[in-house]
């Protein structure tokens, strides 16, 4: 005879359909129309971009400002903090869920599994912290609205594409809120299944793409990045300044005393693995348009037989929805972020948001706070300008389809299901702000680049002194130049 089940405290979660009643109550506060609406009043931005410098690596910030001032589409993406300020003076649902922060189309791409499959997801999480779902999505909606508009597609098409995100953003989160989270979670995207969408021309566009991306190994990046430098086989980083530079030996020390702190954060098998190897170089090298400045270190390690495995470690700063969008975070988050620093912060909110992250993905609490992950393993993205229009609608989307699956992995996907509907009454509004937005953006950018004429001409010519220093390098090491005009491909190296 069996014994009954013991009666266990039991408090029951919210059902999918309480979630959902939710989120169409929240209309009544906020009828979706009023989220056309961008206020403009007391805003700084200027003084926001100057604010976020002041921490940086002085002689870097030349080189921050120059990436920044290529477009408006290049401003966009180093200018987050300016958009959460903005984002936060506008009303808001107030369901949150676990944002990416920093959501453009050039932060999509591939990557590998640890299966060494491509996967196709968000890759950047800088920023990533609670906040309003609404964010993500005006965040990427506009980000499709400026790309559209530096690869010069009428605004007909740009319309349709921005339009058509928001639609299947709320359509796969009203399928995927009806699945068992057990399901929901292990939803992923592969790169393949966006071929079958894509004329010919557009295909070879993502052929290529995916080949690139699969060429794009830890073991290429040694070949490229590396110099034979002594005996038994050690290698050491190649300089080529001033986006690749060896520190200081006080640096270098202090990087070294806190790496045992990153290898107790990973995984036991990563753990393991790592015991295996020993660091024999670390070199700055400098990454991205808003990342320029913050301190971004490559680590070389190697094992007893030469096999050579580089991390890049990357500084951790409050994200910037919290700092600037001043979006309260939860008690959990808040403790993990005063015990073990903003490095866990973004290593435990890529694992929520991303279907499968990087097995090497660490952090470390110094008086810099920073995460490790590896080295490009297989990351790529598509040039969005090679694409006709019809592909670029559906590259819109298939951003949007997986910025849905990332939100639908917090409790309170069914209420943003609730709220957004079939999204229909939700794209005019989405669509009218990010327009609205992508007009502020490039009057920014123009306001940027006149107050800062001087540093653009300072960093461009450093920079032309470097190429024309390292020009016989180039060719083993891949450079970090600044990104052309049309800054719209999610291909460079984040």
């Amino acid at each position: 005879m069996t014994s009954p089940a013991p009666d266990l405290p039991h408090a029951s979660p919210p059902s999918t359909a309480e979630g959902r009643a939710t989120g169409r109550g929240t209309r009544q506060r906020l009828p979706r129309r009023d989220l056309a609406t961008l206020t403009t009043t007391g805003r700084d931005p200027l003084s926001i971009l100057t604010a976020q410098n002041a921490p940086r690596v002085p002689e870097l910030v030349p080189l921050r400002i120059q990436r920044m001032a290529a477009s408006p589409f290049a401003f966009y993406r180093g200018a987050a903090a300016v958009m959460a300020a903005d984002l936060a003076r506008d009303q808001t649902t107030g369901i949150v869920v676990a944002s990416c922060g920093d959501a453009h189309v050039a932060n999509f791409g591939f990557y590998a599994s640890p299966q060494r499959s491509l996967v196709f997801d968000l890759n950047d999480f800088d920023e990533a912290a609670w906040a309003p779902w609404e964010w993500d999505l005006k965040r990427l909606v506009t980000s499709i609205v400026l790309a559209g508009g530096e690869t010069s597609r009428s605004d007909q098409v740009v319309r349709e594409a921005a339009g058509a995100a928001v639609i299947t953003y709320a359509r796969v989160m009203d399928r995927l809120v009806d699945r068992d989270p057990v399901a929901r979670y292990f939803e992923h995207f592969s790169p393949e299944s966006l071929m079958g969408s894509f004329d010919p021309q557009s295909r070879a566009v993502l052929g290529e793409a995916i080949r690139d991306a699969k060429r794009r190994t830890g073991g290429r990046a040694v070949r490229r990045l590396t110099v034979g430098g002594g005996s038994g086989g050690r290698l050491a980083f190649t300089e080529q300044p001033p986006t690749m530079v060896h520190l200081d030996a006080e640096t270098t020390q202090r990087l070294l005393a806190v790496e045992g702190d990153y290898r107790t954060s990973v995984n036991i098998d990563v753990a393991v693995l790592l015991e295996q190897y020993s660091i024999v170089d670390v070199a700055r090298r400098v990454v991205g348009v808003g990342s320029v400045g913050t301190r971004c270190y490559l680590v070389l390690l190697q094992d007893g037989d030469a096999h050579a495995l580089i991390l890049q470690g990357k500084e951790a700063v409050r994200s910037v929805l919290d700092e600037y969008g001043n979006w309260p975070q939860p008690p959990a988050l808040t403790s993990l972020i005063a015990s073990a620093g903003q490095g866990a912060r973004v290593v435990s909110l890529q694992r929520v948001l991303q279907a499968v992250s990087d097995p090497f993905l660490g952090h470390v609490r110094s008086a810099t706070d920073f995460y490790l992950r590896q080295l490009h393993d297989m990351k790529g993205g598509i040039e969005m300008s090679e694409l006709e229009d019809g592909p670029f609608l559906r590259y819109a989307q298939a951003c949007a389809a997986t910025l849905a699956r990332a939100h639908a992995q917090s409790p309170n996907a069914p209420a943003v299901a609730g709220y957004a509907g079939s999204g229909r009454a939700l794209a005019g509004p989405m669509v009218e702000w990010a327009f609205a937005y992508a007009d502020l953006t490039r009057a920014d950018h123009a306001a940027f680049v006149a107050a800062n004429r001087d540093a653009v001409a300072q960093a461009t010519g450093a920079s032309s002194a470097a190429t024309s220093a390292s020009k016989a390098s180039t060719e083993k090491g891949s450079t970090d130049a600044a990104p052309r005009a049309s800054v719209v491909h999610a291909k460079r190296e984040r």
